[in-house]
């Protein structure tokens, strides 16, 4: 069964009505905070004011609210097997979106309490379904993650980093949102195609209630994810990535970084950004690739678009790179030697093309990981 005859077949599954549900019930949620604003925008609004402030006007942050409300919806008209896998995710989920939406509540919770919040829903996660990471596909390392104590500390680790990289590139109209969605239906695929129907159907969920948000965040960006709903679509795409390895033996463990491949790059590279300007990690900047795109060439190329035309433009364009690495995970999905060569490639590709943008000029990737920035770029 090739790609475009397992998308059709998925598709058509009866059970995707839930994601029809899903959608709508996200949009509908959205349109309603964006207009009872007025009552909560005293709390709920996102300044214009900051380092990673690309919007023009006050909007509320808490979109992470109506997407999950959706997905309550959806999970409570789901079917016994898909609310098996899909109602921890809602339960693991709620310290990272606590925690998330408190930030955006309070603007006073620090990175270190978030991280741990995500890594606390790592571990519930592991702790409500038994789910850990067995297997990285590593020789010599898949031994060690035969031990419990690796293998959830790990789990919790990778679950908690991929949580951040998503509110990590949380930075312009539609980026995030189209990410994940991309991401969802990547997973959702490979589920299909190895023949895990539930987890298939779970992931089309997930990527509906993303898909509704994404309606009403791009491109005029009337309501944005905030903190809480970057930290849960996070935390809920990488637990869908642990599902996957772990249900499924045919579907290589590098087939999950394949499809999270750029918010993973953009969260390591920011750290190693970090740490070769000697900044704490989880300090605020606008260096990420996005923020770089924004400046060096959307804003040069379309001067004469209004603010939030070249914002939308950005989020979709970042949104959009995302579908390669889907495409080429399931393709790809069932060989391990293939997915990290993607995996290689896609990296030394993100870091040239970073490389490119910091030094104005093409330059050697490895030369650039080596060598501290210039003050003129990074």
């Amino acid at each position: 069964m090739n790609l475009l005859d397992s998308a059709f077949d998925l598709f058509r599954k009866p059970e995707l009505t839930l994601a029809g549900v899903a959608f709508f019930a996200s949009f509908l949620f959205c349109i309603a905070v964006v207009l009872t604003k007025r009552w909560h925008g005293a709390f709920s609004m996102d300044t214009i004011e900051g380092i990673q402030k690309f919007h023009s006007a006050p909007t509320p942050r808490i979109g992470g609210i109506p997407i999950l409300c959706a997905l309550v919806i959806a999970c409570g008209k789901s079917t016994i097997e898909v609310q098996i896998l899909l109602a921890p995710i809602l339960f693991a989920g709620m310290p990272a979106f606590l925690i998330g939406i408190a930030e955006d509540l309070t603007k006073q919770i620090g990175v270190v309490q978030r991280f741990l919040a995500t890594l606390a829903s790592g571990l519930l996660a592991w702790l409500l379904t038994d789910y850990s990471l067995s297997r990285l596909d590593i020789w010599g390392i898949d031994l060690l993650m035969q031990f419990t104590f690796f293998s959830v500390i790990f789990t919790a680790f990778a679950v908690g980093g991929v949580a951040n990289s998503i509110n990590i590139i949380d930075g312009f109209n539609g980026y995030a949102s189209l990410t994940c969605t991309i991401a969802f239906i990547g997973f959702a695929l490979i589920a299909f195609q190895v023949g895990d129907q539930e987890l298939a159907v779970v992931s089309i969920i997930l990527a509906a209630c993303v898909w509704g948000f994404f309606w009403v965040n791009w491109p005029f960006g009337k309501l944005f994810m905030g903190d809480g709903g970057a930290y849960f679509l996070g935390f809920a795409l990488a637990w869908v990535a642990v599902l996957l390895i772990e249900r499924n033996q045919g579907a290589s463990a590098f087939s999950a970084l394949v499809i999270c491949i750029l918010p993973i790059s953009e969260v390591l590279f920011s750290i190693f950004r970090r740490q070769v300007r000697n900044e704490h990690p989880g300090k605020a900047d606008n260096l990420h690739f996005h923020s770089l795109l924004h400046r060096r060439y959307v804003a040069r190329w379309f001067a004469k678009w209004p603010p939030l035309a070249m914002n939308s433009l950005v989020g979709i364009s970042m949104g959009l790179f995302s579908l390669a690495s889907a495409i080429m995970a399931n393709m790809i999905y069932d060989n391990t030697l293939y997915c990290v060569i993607t995996s290689f490639v896609f990296v030394i590709g993100y870091v040239a093309v970073f490389a490119r943008m910091v030094r104005h000029h093409w330059c050697s990737p490895f030369g650039f990981l080596i060598l501290k920035p210039s003050r003129s770029g990074v």
